[in-house]
């Protein structure tokens, strides 16, 4: 009875202590609502989704094929990326180069590689490929270490690596590796779709430019199919149709435009770097002089960009955190069907479909022309997309766990009975979340908010690469900080006894 004391109380206080912190957070983040006339924008978006026009997108089909395309080679070679470097991330070294690389948003990977590509399919896959290795490099390691040693022990004397690899350690954790690819192939998805933002010819291009022109009859359509697409991703994604759907990736992908290698040398090698080290390799300038102008340069852009951004980003995504957490606890008892019954909890699964299904991005587009250029359009966009993808997944470790036959009936038995054993699991989910939200943040900065991804947009836009570069090492760092913070907080309290 005291265990059990000591483990609500330990979770009591973790929630109360985010709770604080995340109120703390959305009093100081800008929820002013500014928009004129919200009901009337809300009322033509509403039609637009009564009335949605299939045939208003010229190429909807190509669209769609390529945001599938993209996110299909970006997985690919994300895996061909991120297998070799989950067998050597016990390093220090490689361990922190990947959480360096992923907490980049692809977004920005794609604004970088568009300089040295330009709008060829290279940089969209590029951009997936890079920040998706890593993570699946991180997420292989760990799932890899928690294979059982007793088959690796007893193979026999004089076995090949390879081998030993394979029959010891893959063939015990394969189903969750299968698993995890199949979500991250989902996210990649969205992710395709967001690429189009920044001219990639995916279904996003299309979404944005309905949304800022007020088509929203087009728009709607083209949520409909996304959605489509994604709900019925167990039906279309068969294992046996993957190598024909990579043929017809490669086959179908739009032209590579010819990449000009002195292009490339001169970004690499004058683009990225400060005015006073190209003057310095120019004979202009000094070592010391250079050194110190550039330390000068990096200070002033620190202090006049970064910090205000640091602090936008981390108010926007503790806002979120809280919106997100407050809304996983509301949709899960709706999707329990012991308490709800099977048609509320149908209706609960498709509402989690949509919330995670929509792109952020347009998620906050629409929220913004609904309450005007703020931080509340963002943080309810962060809320419900983070939400949605929470509750389906901790819903799904009910169904998978029988929790749901245990005879747990009304809300007294999923307060007592269900939510205890989900919440550690529920809270962990969360937590890495965090690391994704922030990292969202990004995106949302190219819509005004002045988070660290506004002023990366902004100094790409002002062709100040060397700015945009040491932002946004300055946003993977925060990350890095982040994560390793929250993994610390969910140590200590995921190795306290855990008892219902």
């Amino acid at each position: 009875m005291t265990n059990r004391l000591r483990f609500i109380g330990r979770w009591q206080r973790l929630t109360l202590s985010l709770w604080a912190l995340c109120l703390l957070a959305f009093i100081l983040a800008d929820t002013e609502i500014i928009a004129l006339e919200p009901w009337n924008e809300l009322g033509r978006m509403l039609s637009g989704v009564l009335t949605p026009d299939f045939f208003a997108t010229e190429q909807l089909i190509d669209a769609l094929w390529q945001t599938v395309s993209f996110a299909l080679l970006g997985v690919g070679l994300g895996l061909i990326i991120g297998v070799p470097l989950s067998l050597v991330y016990h390093h220090p070294i490689v361990a922190a180069l990947c959480a360096f690389i992923r907490a980049i948003h692809e977004i920005f990977w794609a604004l970088l590689f568009l300089q040295l590509f330009g709008l060829s399919p290279v940089t969209g896959i590029l951009a997936l490929a890079l920040p998706y290795g890593t993570t699946f490099a991180r997420v292989f390691h760990d799932i890899l270490c928690q294979a059982p040693k007793v088959t690796y022990a007893s193979l026999p004397y004089g076995s090949d690596a390879v081998s030993r690899w394979l029959y010891g350690k893959v063939a015990h954790v394969l189903p969750q590796l299968l698993a995890y690819v199949r979500y991250r192939f989902e996210c990649a998805l969205r992710s395709s779709a967001v690429l189009g933002f920044v001219g990639m010819p995916t279904l996003g291009f299309h979404l944005e430019s309905a949304f800022k022109q007020g088509h929203y009859s087009e728009g709607a359509a083209l949520l409909i199919l996304f959605i489509a697409l994604i709900g019925t991703l167990p039906y279309w994604c068969k294992k046996a149709l993957l190598p024909l759907y990579f043929i017809a990736a490669l086959w179908f992908l739009p032209p590579v435009a010819n990449i000009d290698s002195q292009l490339i040398w001169r970004f690499v090698s004058e683009d990225i770097w400060p005015q006073a080290i190209r003057d310095w390799q120019l004979g202009e300038l000094g070592l010391a002089a250079a050194l110190g102008q550039s330390a000068s340069w990096a200070f002033e852009l620190l202090q006049t960009q970064a910090l205000e951004g640091i602090g936008a980003t981390l108010v926007l995504a503790f806002a979120a955190l809280g919106l997100t957490h407050l809304l996983v606890c509301l949709l899960l008892p709706l999707g329990y069907t012991a308490l709800i019954g099977r048609i509320g909890a149908g209706a609960q699964r498709f509402g989690l479909l949509l919330a995670r299904s929509v792109p952020e991005y347009i998620l906050a587009f629409v929220f913004m022309l609904l309450f005007g250029p703020s931080m509340l359009p963002a943080i309810l966009a962060l809320g419900v997309h983070n939400a949605g993808l929470i509750a389906f997944l901790s819903g799904k470790n009910i169904k998978d766990s029988g929790l749901e036959t245990e005879g747990c009936r009304g809300l007294d038995g999923f307060g007592y009975q269900v939510l205890p054993r989900i919440y550690p699991g529920m809270m962990a989910l969360l937590f890495y979340r965090f690391e994704v939200i922030l990292r969202e943040t990004a995106i949302l900065g190219m819509l005004g908010v002045a988070t660290l991804g506004f002023y990366i947009d902004s100094n790409f836009s002002e062709i100040r690469f060397s700015g945009a570069l040491l932002l946004m090492g300055v946003t993977a760092m925060l990350n890095v900080a982040v994560d390793a913070i929250a993994r610390r907080v969910m140590g200590e309290q995921l190795r306290q006894p855990q008892r219902c």
